[in-house]
């Protein structure tokens, strides 16, 4: 082998090498972020009610209005790391989150708990999803190679409510819901704050080194390709894409934010309810593989909208199958695409328009999704206060569901169009 060859092999060596360690190292901060400041919300639900008298409603608008503010500032987070990377972002971020549980640990007016997380959906949209797949968009050229380590990132990531919820649970009914936030805060500093730190401070491009372990040194002169944000924008696959994943959204976050007090309203045990809600992200780790295993013989969209439909058909036997046997099943079918909207969002849209307007096109995709999530827990309140149970909110779920699958399907011809 000459020099030039061992050069090019050590090359694309240490890429993959870093490729992989940045797959990690997003794994574990995506792993606690979420399970904190997205799924965990659920479990404090009902203490917080209780000892503080406030209303389920505008418990949840709290957590509503953190969504919204995520999905605004997702714009100028995108156009922030298409031009300067991730790690000064979702380091500041990962620290302020770690802050703000805190804070919220010690909560006894209203106003401040809004206020409270108003900050957390900054940091949301700092640590969460979008960042975190504009670092692997990046950083992978190659289509195959990109949607692997997707897939494994977000594989890692979907345990983030079977580890997370049952914990948070647990340590509610142990210790009490302010020191089990004292924990969760604890536990964000140790593990998104540190791994942030450690990503790469630019984009690959804007590094003299291979972006992906090909071998291929990235200049700012051989910039990423991709289509500009103003062509994706003016495609109508775009807009049904975001139409099914907005609609996916609706159900899936009225789903993780209530079902542990839906199952307590079926009275089901603290335990179960928090165990099996938590185990829905069992679930979307099964959904996210299966999807990839098939998608290498049908179109990625075609197999999503398959699991969304499976999802309307979860519900079915949730309302119609009584006793846990009804719980397990929706729990296996329903979470197969739970964690599939984030694994189609990342993937689809680097396939369909490139990596170089990647981030600003998701942070344009955010604000609709962003204000769906925010949306879903509210209403789904709101349908349980004036009706007494969830059953009519499951319903809305099982109709979402459905038109996500047929929103996608659209999608998916207008792309082959």
């Amino acid at each position: 082998m000459s020099s030039g060859q061992q050069h090019l092999a050590s090359g694309i060596g240490r890429g993959r090498r870093r490729g992989w360690l940045l797959v990690a190292t997003l794994a574990a901060s995506e792993t606690t972020a979420y399970g904190v400041l997205a799924y965990a919300f659920g479990v404090f639900l009902v203490p917080m009610q209780q000892e503080l008298g406030w209303s389920r409603t505008a418990l949840t608008g709290a957590y509503a209005l953190a969504i919204i503010v995520s999905g605004v500032a997702a714009i100028p987070v995108g156009r922030w790391l298409d031009r300067h990377g991730a790690r000064a972002l979702m380091t500041t971020g990962a620290g302020a989150a770690s802050l703000l549980v805190l804070a919220w640990a010690q909560v006894s007016d209203l106003a401040v708990f809004y206020a409270i997380w108003v900050g957390i959906g900054l940091a949301m949209a700092a640590v969460l999803c979008e960042p975190a797949f504009a670092v692997i968009a990046s950083w992978y050229r190659d289509p195959a190679d990109r949607n692997r380590a997707l897939l494994s990132l977000t594989v890692i990531a979907g345990f983030a409510s079977v580890i997370y919820v049952p914990l948070a649970g647990w340590l509610v009914q142990t210790h009490g819901w302010r020191e089990a936030l004292m924990v969760l805060a604890a536990l964000l500093a140790v593990l998104t704050v540190l791994p942030n730190a450690t990503l790469p401070g630019r984009r690959p491009d804007q590094l003299n080194r291979p972006a992906d372990g090909q071998g291929t040194v990235s200049t700012a002169v051989d910039a990423p390709a991709g289509v500009p944000l103003r062509q994706a924008l003016e495609d109508r696959a775009l807009w049904w894409l975001a139409a099914a994943l907005v609609a996916a959204t609706l159900a899936t976050t009225t789903v993780t934010v209530h079902l542990v007090a839906y199952l307590r309203e079926q009275h089901y045990s603290a335990a179960f309810a928090a165990t099996w809600t938590g185990l829905l992200g069992a679930g979307s780790v099964g959904g996210r593989i299966l999807v990839t295993v098939l998608g290498r013989r049908w179109p990625l969209a075609t197999v999503t909208a398959v699991v969304f439909a499976v999802q309307a058909l979860a519900v079915a036997l949730l309302l119609g199958v009584p006793g846990p046997a009804g719980v397990v099943a929706f729990v296996a079918l329903f979470g197969l695409g739970v964690g599939l909207i984030s694994l189609a969002r990342a993937a689809l849209v680097a396939d369909l328009y490139g990596v170089a307007a990647y981030a600003s096109i998701n942070g344009v995709l955010a604000l609709p999704l962003t204000l769906a999530r925010a949306a879903a827990p509210v209403a789904a309140a709101a349908l349980h206060t004036a009706t007494g149970s969830y059953r009519l909110a499951m319903v809305a779920v099982a109709l979402c569901s459905l038109v996500a699958s047929l929103a996608m399907t659209r999608a998916h011809q207008l792309d082959r169009d």
